[in-house]
């Protein structure tokens, strides 16, 4: 009876041995679902760091542990030298500190350094309710060159929507600077960069404050003075069919701000000198608020090649005012006697025919003077 029993109860300890260790094995290191954890995370891991499209940069320095406690920035750059622009495509971000007040509605500010800020800025749209927001927008700069990918800088921030704040203008969640000479042309690159704190400089007393200007602005910009006054867009056809020139006025980029709020309100003027006539002289409609106008606006001025040639075309910015003399901005000046690109331009039009050409020309800040 006694060995009956104790047969009976030999299984009784070892049946909740079995189940235990089937349903919490991290109580039993030596049961199967513990060797085969270690196997499956090392696989995952490689596949994420070799990734070619997303490279950390080594240019930005951080501040170490406060600067990485900002968040990091994922974005894509891309130089397209054939049409002169710059396009940055911003991601996402992660790991974004909150402000004070617990909003996380972000959006993304694009400046190219050095320059004045309003005539390069440019941002995403607003994406609300997470510290991990994720934009997938592309932000495109028109008439950018060799000669800015050699000096500038493209400065991103994220920020917070002002319009959630009752301050006028509340300090990015963080931001970074990248150097474009770093980029080969046609040939995109993609980050993912920590976010630094905003840094500050008083701006110089040379530079104007009166007209609305920030008494502080970021040190880059600070270097706006004896910055260029704009550039823009030609284009131009000698039609056999109509027999003149047509010249298109394309789009214009950067401009210098020339109102208190610090946008400018521009228009083009055109005038072929020496010329006779109301029709040499023309003008665009005006732009609204924006240092980056988009005209597609085109002209027509008769004659014969031989006469063109010996001609002057006078093209000039200026920025409309209400009541007041017009603001002179920049202007181009095309001609036989031009030099550089503005000479090469002009001698190929008139050499081809039916042919358009388009190229973008530096805006000079002397206003000419060869006629209203």
């Amino acid at each position: 009876m006694q060995e009956h029993m104790a047969i009976n109860v030999s299984p009784g300890p070892i049946r909740p041995i079995h189940l235990i260790s089937d349903y919490f094995p991290h109580f039993y290191p030596f049961a199967e679902p513990v060797p085969r954890t270690p196997d499956l995370l090392p696989a995952a891991a490689p596949a994420n760091r070799s990734t070619p499209q997303r490279q950390h940069d080594p240019e930005p320095e951080a501040d170490s542990d406060d600067s990485t406690a900002l968040g990091t920035l994922e974005f894509t750059l891309l130089f397209d030298a054939d049409n002169s622009t710059l396009h940055c495509t911003a991601h996402r971000a992660k790991g974004l500190k909150p402000p004070a007040s617990g909003s996380v509605d972000t959006y993304v500010k694009a400046n190219l350094l050095p320059g004045a800020s309003k005539a390069s800025q440019l941002r995403t749209r607003t994406v609300r309710g997470t510290r991990g927001p994720v934009w997938e927008e592309t932000l495109t700069y028109h008439g950018f060159t060799h000669q800015d990918a050699g000096r500038k800088t493209l400065r991103l921030c994220v920020c917070e929507d002002p319009r959630l704040r009752r301050r006028r203008q509340a300090p990015p969640l963080g931001e970074l600077r990248f150097p474009l000479r770093k980029l080969v042309p046609n040939r995109a690159r993609s980050f993912d960069i920590c976010l630094e704190k905003r840094r500050l400089t008083k701006r110089p007393k040379s530079l104007d404050t009166a007209r609305g200007m920030s008494l502080y602005e970021e040190e880059v910009e600070a270097e706006v003075a004896g910055e260029e006054r704009g550039r823009i867009l030609l284009s131009l056809c000698y039609s056999s069919q109509r027999g003149g020139l047509l010249v298109g006025v394309l789009r214009c980029a950067h401009l210098a701000p020339m109102d208190a709020n610090g946008y400018s309100d521009p228009f083009v003027r055109l005038f072929l000198h020496p010329n006779s006539g109301k029709k040499s002289k023309y003008k665009t409609s005006v732009r609204r608020k924006t240092l980056n106008p988009e005209f597609n606006e085109e002209f027509f001025y008769a004659g014969p090649r031989e006469e063109l040639a010996e001609k002057t075309l006078l093209v000039s910015v200026w920025d409309y005012d209400l009541g007041t003399a017009d603001d002179f901005i920049g202007g181009v000046q095309m001609s036989s006697q031009a030099s550089g690109e503005r000479l090469h331009h002009w001698q190929e039009c008139l050499g081809r025919s039916d042919c358009r050409l388009e190229l973008w020309h530096p805006l000079d800040g002397v206003a000419p003077q060869l006629g209203n």
